[in-house]
């Protein structure tokens, strides 16, 4: 018998909308002026990067822990100057990208950026400058 758990990737629609979500999002965060110092390198493997990451995220398979060990997403992101600035315009560019794709109108697409929200506010490890 060939079991299928429910889980957020699955209810999404899997790898295939992982890929267009993450080709939806990263031309938006390349564009965005407060985001663009954070993701200098290659496009295409920051992409790939993420194409793995969000799998695993959502209940799918453990590609990125394949590849390079356990997220610890905080951890890796501490070398990045993180403010609360810059993880609304992530959230910003993530949403218009649901939004693009549909994923905004799927109820386990809404529970999806739910916990990309609590991940965001996580990630926070610098105050916002006095511009």
């Amino acid at each position: 018998m060939n079991y299928q758990f429910k889980t957020l990737y699955n209810e999404i629609g899997g790898q295939e909308t992982i890929d267009q979500l993450v080709n939806a999002f990263y031309p938006r965060v390349y564009d965005d002026k407060d985001l663009r110092p954070l993701f200098e390198g290659d496009m295409s493997e920051i992409m790939r990067k993420q194409r793995m990451f969000l799998p695993q995220f959502l209940g799918g398979p453990a590609l990125y822990s394949q590849e390079f060990g356990p997220p610890a997403m905080r951890d890796r992101h501490l070398p990045f100057e993180v403010t609360p600035k810059r993880a609304r315009a992530w959230l910003r560019c993530m949403w218009e990208a649901f939004q693009e794709i549909g994923l905004d109108q799927n109820p386990a697409g809404l529970a999806f950026y739910d916990r990309l929200t609590q991940v965001a506010g996580i990630m926070v490890n610098s105050p916002d400058s006095d511009e």
